[in-house]
């Protein structure tokens, strides 16, 4: 009996699997039967498959055609199978030979027309077939920039179904060649130099930058909250290979990957609106879940601005990612872990009406502010590192001529501070003082006695907690490392605690 087989990739979460695809064709009642676990969207590939031969001039087989997909434990879903499933019914028919599909991984989804049509998720597949030992990859035309970031590959882009037969029977050459794609410098974005006053903010973003903390902000409107947030990105170093790599997977997956986009080289930054439901922050969706803002954001920036407006489900499902540094969502049709290393800047007015003047023309009771800033949990504000209170921007400094440093001067000090810090932690195989875990401060990192008594004087009256102490000492490291001194000393130690405490800004 005629069989055939030939290979693409299905995506569960961020992991692709690499799936065998056989197709037999038997005397019989013509017929079309899937087995390995489809879901809606693969066994409708039946009928895409059906009019894009028929439009490419190709016969369908009027014979009992039965298709399977390997592994069958594993659930399939999503248009990709298309193109691998309309080369094993034709290999299976003979139109092609399976020679020609050796070591090949296909993916695409056809339209009735017989085109190939670009996907969402290209490069998590592409790797996967590159760990599978496969040797070549054949892709949408749209995905080619995409999958040519995978190296030691060979990838083709088809625009058609006909062109890819027509390729693989030796009769055209209309398949383009993948090349190595040439990364663009990154486009500047906001600068610190636009910001006027707020010194203390200036210093919290670069202590923040320097060490990976998380960051509230608290001040009227018009302070600076939101351009501080927006700039935060802009002093991170860039991206190294493997986490660009890593990044660029997850915002292919999640369909925001620019066609043609080389890797995602700066710190991502995400700032959803208030209104933003759980799914959308932390992922979810029909079958599989797809990940959310708090993944787009990984190894980048997460801003909730007007913080205590979000809904306090969402707020209270960001302190387990901010711990883990991942998400795992369960779903019906299986479970999927996505990455959300973010650093988190939670933006807040101090009252419900948000008077310019501060407090000199507040309207609100102290009932209703204490009810407005509870909105954002105890448990919540205890995971964020950096407290900062703005104070209004004053008239001299908004009227003045004094010039503020940029993004690029301020990112050369953060970039030391961060060679500093991964300098020491080798050892321990970490990067960034923010990833230091609790019991490594206090044994390998232990500070002396006299130098903590600050911090135990917060603890025993309950202005720090456990989880408190752990930020406090990170953060002052990172202040170390600034300072470029060998280990926190009662200056960095104080100056942590009164960024941890709410530091009232100069």
């Amino acid at each position: 009996m005629p069989l055939a087989r030939t290979s693409s990739v299905g995506l569960v979460g961020l992991q692709g699997h690499v799936v065998d695809i056989e197709a037999d064709l038997s005397a019989g009642i013509p017929n079309f039967t899937m087995i390995g676990l489809p879901d809606a969207s693969v066994r409708e590939a039946r009928d895409r498959i059906r009019a894009a031969l028929i439009n490419s001039e190709q016969k369908w087989p009027k014979r009992k055609i039965t298709v399977n997909l390997s592994p069958a434990t594993l659930p399939k879903r999503g248009s990709g199978f298309d193109l691998a499933l309309a080369m094993a019914v034709l290999a299976a028919a003979g139109v092609i030979t399976v020679r020609a599909l050796r070591d090949t991984v296909l993916l695409g989804e056809l339209g009735l027309d017989g085109s190939v049509r670009p996907l969402h998720g290209v490069l998590p597949c592409v790797l996967a077939a590159q760990r599978a030992g496969r040797s070549r990859v054949i892709v949408p035309v749209d995905n080619l920039a995409e999958a040519c970031l995978v190296p030691k590959l060979d990838v083709l882009g088809v625009a058609s179904l006909a062109d890819l037969i027509g390729y693989l029977r030796g009769e055209s050459c209309a398949v383009l060649t993948g090349a190595a794609v040439e990364e663009a410098p990154p486009l500047p974005g906001p600068d610190l130099r636009e910001i006027v006053g707020q010194a203390q903010g200036r210093r919290a973003l670069e202590v923040a930058a320097a060490g990976g903390h998380h960051v509230y902000l608290q001040g009227p409107p018009g302070a600076g909250k939101t351009m501080l947030a927006e700039r935060l990105s802009g002093i991170l170093p860039p991206l190294d290979d493997d986490e660009a790599l890593e990044v660029t997977a997850i915002h292919s997956v999640a369909g925001v990957l620019p066609q043609g986009a080389s890797f995602v080289r700066r710190p991502p930054y995400e700032s959803p609106h208030h209104t933003a439901s759980i799914a959308s922050i932390v992922g979810g969706g029909s079958g599989v879940a797809r990940p959310g803002a708090i993944s787009r954001a990984h190894r980048g920036v997460l801003f909730l601005d007007e913080a205590p407006e979000f809904a306090a489900g969402v707020l209270d499902a960001l302190r387990q990612p901010l711990e883990s540094g991942q998400v795992t969502l369960h779903r019906s049709a299986g479970q999927a872990h996505y990455p959300a290393a973010f650093q988190l800047v939670l933006a807040a007015n101090p009252c419900p009406c948000a008077s310019p003047a501060g407090d000199q023309d507040c309207v609100c009771t102290s009932w209703s502010r204490r009810r407005y800033l509870a909105r954002l949990s105890g448990p919540l504000l205890d995971r964020v590192d950096l407290h900062i209170t703005l104070l209004p921007v004053t008239r001299q400094a908004l009227l003045g001529d004094a010039s503020a440093e940029s993004s690029a001067e301020v990112a050369l000090r953060v970039r030391a501070a961060r060679m500093a810090a991964s300098e020491r932690l080798a050892v321990d195989g970490l990067r960034r003082n923010a990833d230091i875990p609790g019991p490594a401060l206090r044994r390998r990192w232990r500070l002396a006695r006299s130098t903590m008594t600050g911090v135990e004087a917060a603890l025993d009256r309950g202005l720090l907690s456990a989880r408190g102490v752990d930020r406090v000492l990170r953060v002052a490291w990172t202040l170390a490392d600034m300072a470029g001194v060998t280990s926190p000393g009662r200056a960095e130690l104080d100056e942590a605690m009164g960024m941890r405490l709410r530091g009232i800004a100069a």
